[in-house]
């Protein structure tokens, strides 16, 4: 291992290739974890990497791994899962601009809901580096059409995500399908014991490599939040961005839709605004982000997944349009601004029922958000007139020479109609600021109290035991922890039948929601449907994207509230069955006595047979 950690890419072991690519990039100096985990890897020792999102870990792995695949042999040399498609895309992205000076390199994402009938193709063609889900990577392994024999490292990215998301026993089956001789290299934002299980049955004696999260956010930022519910957001948003001096902004939510959605409003209502979202073309992405750089936008609506690793220098301001189930993801989102030292301001806002996550992103970040002031329609008219006649003065002193001719001509019309140069410029002004009127009339938006009722801080549901069991990675099988925000019943009419699993409902929703998985609740599968628990308060594009364009094995899931009992009559799958009737060509019911509890349901008491 190096004595002393290296301080440029140029010091590292890379192929001249791959330092021309980094170079190209920007990339200057390694990341903590990539000037500890390249030089390791690039040795061939395994590596167990301790290490959240953001910290540049996707590089501290594909630059060593790159630097050891043979773009002449046509089959899979690095394999790479990932917990999620949006993650599998963009670690796939990622090796292909490291590769790109290196001719006959092809890297294949695979990950389900795509074409199965299209990554056959890719896969015959060829690729080096194969980047998927457990889920579908299964499926070719088990169809042959991915043979792993020339393979010579396996990454699993985001471990403890997988573990989450009850991939870890498909992690496992792919591991035991794979040759003995390779290289393998886990990361992980954190080490719960069966990730620790994974390490040490199927890494030879692994390396460390351990990178100590953020214990909060930059002092440089300011933060501040707002109390609105849902649908006086916008309103909200148009007031701050009518008044707040910033230069350039992203704004955060939480689905692919609504990126486009708030995108398009904001267009309307006269900003700048374009959206970035997972289901972009890279192209695109990169050329919006280029817009943004060179001042010819102001506004980026964006997700989590595809703003991660945006670097703006312009970026002056965050905004959290919806507030992020996850701690983490707040504290990366708000990273975007007060980068190298500068300063910013970050924005949240928080609806009535979603307090208990304000309480949560500050206890993770250990700062205080402070509630803001809403802009007055006073307010916002006073901003308007401030600017129109800042734009009057800027004409004056820079145009002075251009407006000889408008001199000239409103002197003429002054003479032949009899009006003040006050009475044509009232004219002018009005005509100017017609479209956007400099006195403005703003619709209420209710007020709520500061940090809601005396005392919710103190009377917060605590955790119970399952939960405290989860965090230490041995909850019971089946059973997922129940996250500390309000939760509500979902219906899924996919089940056991349509040959689903608890890991392909957390798969569909975390893709598709955009919900953290550590917020998908418990989970039931019966024949012919199932429930899943998810957080309250769920927007109607999303529920309407989950209700008609999401499909599991095949199957429309059709997700809706669940309007049913609390215990549906139908058995969970995974239960027996009732012994059938042979005669009534059914199944026999079990005599079902009230629950415990009922006062005015006496339970049946065996009797003893006369005689014993």
């Amino acid at each position: 291992m190096y004595m002393s950690l290296p301080t440029s890419f140029a010091e590292l072991a890379l192929t001249p290739a791959i330092l021309k690519a980094v170079a190209e990039l920007g990339y200057e100096q390694p990341s903590p974890i990539q000037a500890q985990a390249i030089p390791l890897l690039l040795e061939g020792h395994d590596i167990l990497g301790v290490a959240q999102t953001g910290t540049g870990k996707t590089a501290a792995f594909a630059l060593p791994l790159l630097t050891r695949v043979n773009p002449a042999i046509q089959a899979p040399q690095v394999l790479v899962l990932a917990p999620t498609r949006e993650l599998a895309i963009q670690v796939a992205e990622a090796f292909q601009r490291y590769a790109c000076h290196m001719p006959g390199f092809h890297v294949l994402p695979l990950y389900g809901g795509q074409d199965m009938r299209a990554q056959l193709r890719q896969l015959q063609r060829g690729a080096q580096v194969i980047v998927g889900t457990p889920g579908r990577v299964m499926d070719h392994l088990r169809r042959e059409s991915l043979v792993l024999n020339q393979l010579q490292a396996i990454v699993l990215d985001e471990a403890d995500e997988m573990l989450r998301m009850g991939f870890i026993d498909d992690v496992e089956w792919i591991l035991e399908h794979t040759p003995k001789q390779r290289q393998t290299a886990l990361f992980s934002a954190t080490m719960p014991p069966p990730i620790k299980k994974v390490a040490d049955s199927y890494l030879n004696a692994p390396k460390e490599v351990k990178i100590s999260p953020e214990s909060s956010t930059g002092s440089n930022i300011e933060q501040r939040y707002q109390m609105v519910s849902g649908h006086h957001k916008l309103d909200a948003l148009t007031r701050i961005l009518e008044v707040e001096d910033f230069d350039a902004m992203i704004i955060f939510v939480r689905t692919k839709t609504a990126t486009v959605e708030l995108a398009e409003k904001l267009e309307a209502r006269g900003f700048s605004a374009a959206a970035i979202n997972g289901d972009m073309a890279q192209n695109l992405r990169e050329r919006t982000i280029d817009r943004l750089k060179r001042g010819s936008l102001d506004i980026l609506v964006a997700t989590d997944v595809a703003a991660r690793g945006i670097d703006v220098e312009r970026v002056s301001h965050v905004m959290n349009y919806d507030i992020p189930y996850d701690s983490e993801a707040y504290v990366h989102r708000i990273g975007r601004t007060g980068r190298a030292g500068r300063s910013g301001k970050a924005i949240l806002f928080v609806a009535p029922r979603e307090k208990r996550l304000l309480f949560a992103i500050e206890r993770a970040t250990q700062q205080k958000i402070e509630m803001m002031e809403l802009p007055t329609g006073d307010t916002v008219t006073r901003h308007r007139i401030d600017h129109f006649k800042k734009q009057l003065a800027d004409t004056l002193a820079e145009k002075r020479e251009e407006l000889e001719f408008f001199y000239d001509l409103l002197a003429e019309f002054s003479v032949s109609q009899d009006v003040s140069a006050e009475e044509i410029a009232s004219a002018l002004a009005y005509l100017c600021q017609k479209d956007r009127p400099l006195q403005v009339e703003l619709p209420d938006i209710p007020k709520f109290q500061e940090r809601g009722n005396k005392g919710d801080r103190d009377n917060r549901r605590p955790r119970d035991e399952r939960s405290e069991r989860s965090e230490r990675g041995d909850r019971p099988r089946g059973r997922r922890p129940e996250p500390d925000v309000p939760m509500e019943r979902f219906k899924l009419q996919v089940g056991k039948e349509h040959g689903v699993r608890p890991g392909d409902i957390v798969g569909a929703i975390a893709n598709e929601a955009n919900i953290d998985s550590k917020y998908i609740g418990n989970i039931k599968l019966f024949d012919g449907f199932s429930t899943v628990e998810l957080p309250a308060g769920m927007p109607p594009e999303t529920l309407n994207h989950m209700r008609n364009k999401v499909f599991i094995r095949g199957q429309a899931i059709r997700m809706a509230p669940d309007e049913g009992p609390a215990y549906h009559d139908e058995r969970p799958a995974r239960g027996k069955r009732p012994p059938r009737d042979r005669d009534a060509g059914g199944y026999k019911d079990k005599p079902q006595g009230k629950r415990r509890g009922n006062d005015d349901a006496p339970r049946p008491r065996k009797r003893k047979p006369k005689g014993e």
